[in-house]
């Protein structure tokens, strides 16, 4: 009886009007599953998962919403606290993807048991799957599209009507005053990208920009879970938050795909190479791995750099260990900034990620991407 309320286009709140009476009445069956989908567009809805939790327990509700973030941190939301528990989703990383490709290859990867050179038919297949990964990404209906082989049109057609509805929910979900500089902001990620030394710079879009006049957008880009703020650790020790250099940051995308096309890099200078897809090729290598380190980690990995301008592309806290992680798009390895962190604060163990094949250098282990 509750399904057909579901299946008509009638506002939310009429269905919590309707679900109100039925577990009010005690009709629901008890062990009954409801699922409010984007439920940040109705604020009864929100505020209704206190009185499922305290007056029906028996029923069990999932709350999805994709601004989830944005919604519970306005004032209006009576949001019950202690009442939900939180699952946060991501994009597919390419471990996720490479499960669903090829899950032969996955399991082997899965098998590996020591830290030695990988075959050469298992790289080849590997680096042919992560190049189509740097183009499609981890959005669930990109990565359909692909695997069902309906092309790179449409797998481009996807990714364009995401970021079209981005856009469309800027425009309806944040503050006025904010639009304009979330727009400003998101539309300059792939230049901020750009740069050799990656740090975001307010001027970069507008001359005269300040922090305090953007802070408000980012925080509003950072809630929809939209983009990762890196910040510079000043020392990377324990706590690292305690010793972030709120002024220096790094923007990310949340999903590498969606990097791509936002930059408007053709499929075809990853898949084929091209002499100038050279200096942005770091940024995406690098978009790619704190893409799959997020998720991995209670804290989000931050960078480091030095007076003498070493600098070292993640530092990531591991329980109760500090590990730096470098980030190489090709084969070449140059750059001494991991040295010159290993001689400065000595860590247990480095890692390299790069096209180079699996392995240990004392306790540097460099892993293919």
């Amino acid at each position: 009886r509750i399904g057909k309320y579901f299946e008509t286009d009638i506002h939310a709140d009429h269905v919590i009007a309707v679900l109100e009476k039925y577990y009010q009445a005690k009709i629901v069956p008890e062990n009954t599953l409801i699922i409010f989908d984007e439920i940040q567009m109705c604020e009864r809805a929100l505020t209704s998962l206190k009185y499922f939790s305290e007056e029906t327990p028996e029923y069990h509700v999932i709350a999805a919403g994709s601004l989830l973030g944005v919604a519970v941190n306005r004032e209006k939301y009576s949001f019950p606290v202690g009442k939900v528990d939180f699952l946060d989703l991501y994009p597919l990383t390419f471990k996720e993807f490479l499960k669903t490709a090829n899950e032969k290859l996955y399991n082997y990867v899965e098998e590996l048991s020591e830290i030695s050179a990988l075959p050469q038919f298992i790289t080849d297949r590997l680096s042919e799957l992560y190049q189509q990964y740097l183009v499609i990404g981890g959005m669930p209906a990109v990565i359909n599209s692909f695997l069902e082989n309906k092309g790179m049109e449409k797998v481009k057609k996807e990714q364009q009507a995401i970021l079209n509805a981005y856009i469309l929910d800027f425009s309806k979900h944040a503050e006025n005053k904010d639009i304009p500089r979330i727009i400003h902001i998101w539309n300059s990620i792939p230049s901020q990208l750009a740069k050799e030394n990656r740090k975001f710079v307010y001027k970069m879009f507008k001359p005269g920009a300040r922090a305090r006049d953007y802070e408000d957008a980012l925080l509003w880009l950072e809630s929809a879970g939209l983009i990762y703020r890196v910040f510079c650790t000043s020392k990377p020790f324990l706590p690292l938050k305690a010793y972030d250099d709120l002024s220096a940051f790094k923007v990310y995308l949340s999903d590498v795909g969606l990097l791509r096309e936002l930059s408007g890099l053709p499929p075809e200078a990853i898949f084929l190479g091209n002499e100038t897809y050279t200096e942005f090729k770091g940024a995406v290598a690098e978009n790619y791995v704190l893409q799959s380190l997020a998720p991995q980690y209670d804290i989000l990995p931050r960078y480091w750099t030095s007076i003498g301008k070493a600098e070292v592309d993640f530092i990531i806290q591991s329980d109760s260990d500090i590990i730096p992680v470098e980030v190489k798009a090709q084969t070449r390895l140059g750059g001494k900034s991991l040295s010159v962190y290993d001689a400065t604060y000595h860590p247990v163990c480095k890692l390299r990620y790069s096209l180079n094949n699996l392995k240990q250098d004392g306790t540097l282990i460099n892993i293919p991407l």
